[in-house]
């Protein structure tokens, strides 16, 4: 049975109808158009569904939409302002912290979610913030460099 949602994605209200048990995912993509968010695993275990929630870092292909009804959702396209992009997403290019992409919106919005929590992470606290993110393409290392040089952008 569908139910009518209203959701505020990226600073916009929005309404959408659908059975209250969709995943977010499919509701970002395919009814609001917004394509940056990726489908992984489709169990939540490998990040690249990663959306903010409340502010919170959620696995969009397994939250039901009716867990985001009435909520505030952040996504990948929610982070720039106008043409600035996001400190997290300048740091991402500039440390050239992604090889295929797949990953990578899922990890920026990992990053944001830590770097909003605690602004002065230690290495093993990035880690530890990144760890359910998953990066087929091993670029691990350069994923670090970038969020400590988003951290250091943001604390300016």
């Amino acid at each position: 049975m569908e139910k009518t949602i209203t959701l505020t994605v990226n600073g916009t209200k929005r309404t959408v109808t659908a059975d209250p048990e969709r995943p977010l995912l499919d509701v970002l993509r395919e009814d609001l158009g917004l394509t940056g968010t990726r489908y992984g695993c489709g169990e939540g275990r490998c990040g690249a569904c990663s959306v903010l929630l409340e502010g919170e870092r959620v696995p969009s292909c397994i939250t039901p939409i009716s867990q985001a009804d009435g909520k505030s959702i952040r996504t990948i396209e929610g982070l720039s302002t106008g043409d600035s992009l996001h400190p997290v997403q300048e740091a991402f290019l500039e440390a050239g912290a992604m090889q295929c992409g797949y990953c990578t919106s899922g990890m920026v919005i990992a990053a944001t979610a830590l770097l909003e929590r605690n602004p002065h992470p230690t290495d093993e606290e990035i880690v530890t913030g990144m760890n359910t993110n998953l990066c087929r393409c091993n670029g691990y290392t350069k994923i670090l460099q970038a969020v400590r040089q988003a951290a250091e952008k943001m604390r300016r």
